[in-house]
């Protein structure tokens, strides 16, 4: 189950997404913003993040305008490991080496079809393991003395 999450200026892509999520038979959660109406960022890159924490589900989308304020704040939560996701290539090496749980999107600088392409070669691909697997375990330790 694939958590989403905008903001106003996300709104629009993330309701193109949904209908694609759709198409190809992937269950997701709407964590909102529900319109193009102004609203802040960190309200819905909260709520996808505490639904993977929780284990409601297992990894994320979130999508505003740069993608930068979504991956910050969903970055302050354990476990969470967002990236943005600018292009197929990107957010590709960012699930094979760093095996991203929550794909940000910026809606402002890309198109849907590289917005699919991207969140298609997410689904994708598989984290490689090995010694990305020892950095993940670092960054683990890292969360662990400084996230209290």
């Amino acid at each position: 189950m694939i958590s989403l999450g905008s903001d106003h200026g996300g709104y629009e892509l993330k309701e193109e997404i949904k209908k694609y999520l759709d198409e190809i038979g992937i269950e997701y959660k709407d964590c909102g913003t529900d319109s193009k109406e102004r609203t802040d960022y960190p309200i819905f890159a909260e709520r996808v993040a505490k639904s993977i924490q929780s284990k409601e589900c297992d990894s994320g989308i979130l999508i505003c305008k740069s993608g930068a304020g979504m991956t910050i704040v969903a970055n302050k939560f354990k476990g969470i490991r967002a990236a943005l996701g600018i292009n197929e290539e990107v957010s590709r090496a960012s699930k094979a080496d760093d095996n991203i749980n929550v794909l940000v999107l910026p809606a402002q600088y890309i198109t849907l079809s590289v917005a699919i392409a991207s969140i298609r070669a997410w689904i994708a691909t598989e984290f490689k393991g090995g010694r990305y697997s020892e950095r993940l375990q670092m960054i683990k330790e890292i969360e662990k003395d400084n996230m209290k």
